[in-house]
């Protein structure tokens, strides 16, 4: 079976997560999914599989290298798909050459992938491409990840003169809802180092993505009724907006990009006697980022000096860059780099403007840098993956395995 055949049987699962569950996984169609996985990783005869009950899949490719020790490496990615659409009867469609002109996704319900919205399309004109129906998102991310890694794996067993250490892999629950890594047994998995299979364009490849936090803001107001309001009346959603609008109006997502960290504002709900405003907070720099975070408490103590004991701040940390635990050790991306190169593409190394598991994994002592895996707007109805991208990181995953066995 090739990449473009495994995708294609991998998105019919519906894995969406959920992140009010409070369950690993998230939701029981990962679950499923995995003893799937764990059916056809046996079927090729991989060593050491583990599935536990928390969704983590595990498995060994041994070495065929017996005089040297040869580091033992990993490749990784997840099971879930967004929450943000729907992942249930997911109908993909194969354009077999890209025209350069608008994709109707759904003529019933007008749904249209046009490069005037999307202009990335024009640099696959000639292309395949694997689409939507319009009606769901498409599961590239990370479905098509976890078909170029087998698919690799597979490549690797047929092609034994190909030598390399020990290949560790894995797939994982609830990277989308940020839970991806909390449950990643690091010491089990038994890697000197790995790879997320989960970036986005042909040639990407990422160990910089943002810190993170999220601020939970409370306001709490007085309810009078309001004909005899005067003085007395604290309407906690005035003071909310007070609150937002003292925010660096330019510092939100949608006026920043590259390295420029944001305040992004992704939930509000309120009555006049309580009004709670959830924020996410970024940057790559971590000063910055510390910067950030006080900003927020400077502000509600502002608040609190004009309405005493209204405004009430909770701030917690959620990851962190990465590049602080790649720099040690960027020999791991020289690897990359080059396996990229044989493969005809030219590397691409940019910063994450968002959070990988990889960053969560590197923290807990596994360096674990991202890789593309081809596909483009994720998390929705215009999702697509170009054949040829992900066939390409199929060539990256073997080659870096080439690498290292080489010593290189």
């Amino acid at each position: 079976m090739n990449v473009v055949d495994r995708l294609l049987q991998y998105v019919k699962f519906d894995t969406q997560s959920d992140e009010l569950t409070n369950m690993t996984p998230s939701t029981p169609g990962q679950m499923i999914f995995a003893r799937h996985l764990e059916k056809e990783l046996h079927s090729m005869g991989l060593s050491d599989i583990s599935l536990d009950d928390n969704g983590y899949l595990m498995a060994t490719l041994p070495g065929n290298i017996t005089d040297r020790k040869v580091p033992t490496i990993g490749f990784i990615s997840h099971l879930d798909t967004s929450p943000d659409m729907s992942g249930h009867n997911v109908n993909p469609r194969i354009i077999e050459s890209y025209d350069g002109h608008d994709i109707v996704l759904n003529a019933k319900e007008d749904i249209v992938l046009s490069p005037n919205q999307f202009p990335e399309l024009l640099h696959y004109v000639g292309q395949p491409l694997i689409v939507t129906d319009g009606t769901t998102l498409l599961g590239a991310d990370d479905k098509a990840g976890i078909a170029e890694i087998i698919t690799a794996i597979d490549y690797l067993q047929q092609h034994p003169e190909i030598k390399h250490g020990d290949i560790r892999i894995a797939f994982n629950p609830d990277e989308e809802i940020g839970l991806g890594a909390h449950k990643f047994d690091v010491e089990k998995f038994g890697a000197d180092w790995a790879y997320t299979m989960d970036g986005g364009e042909i040639g990407e490849l990422e160990y910089e993505n943002f810190n993170a936090a999220v601020a939970r803001v409370t306001f709490i107001g007085r309810n009078v009724h309001p004909g005899y309001a005067k003085h007395k009346m604290i309407n906690s959603m005035r003071v909310a907006n007070q609150f937002a609008i003292m925010l660096p109006r330019w510092e939100t997502p949608e006026h920043t990009e590259g390295y420029e960290g944001f305040y992004h504002l992704v939930g509000m709900e309120g009555t006049v006697e309580k009004t709670v405003l959830t924020y996410i907070i970024r940057d790559h720099d971590r000063d910055r980022f510390e910067r950030r975070k006080k900003e927020l408490e400077h502000l509600a103590r502002k608040i609190n000096k004009e309405y005493p004991n209204c405004c009430h701040i909770e701030i917690k940390d959620q990851y962190y860059n990465m590049r602080e635990k790649i720099e040690p050790v960027m020999h791991i991306i020289d690897v990359a780099e080059q396996a990229m190169r044989d493969a005809g593409i030219d590397p691409k190394v940019v910063a994450i403007r968002g959070g990988t598991d990889g960053a969560q994994l590197s923290f807990k002592g596994l360096p674990c840098p991202n890789i593309f895996a081809g596909g483009l707007n994720f998390h929705g109805r215009y999702e697509f993956v170009p054949i040829p991208s992900m066939e390409k990181a199929v060539d990256v995953i073997v080659n870096i395995a080439r690498l290292v066995g080489e010593g290189k």
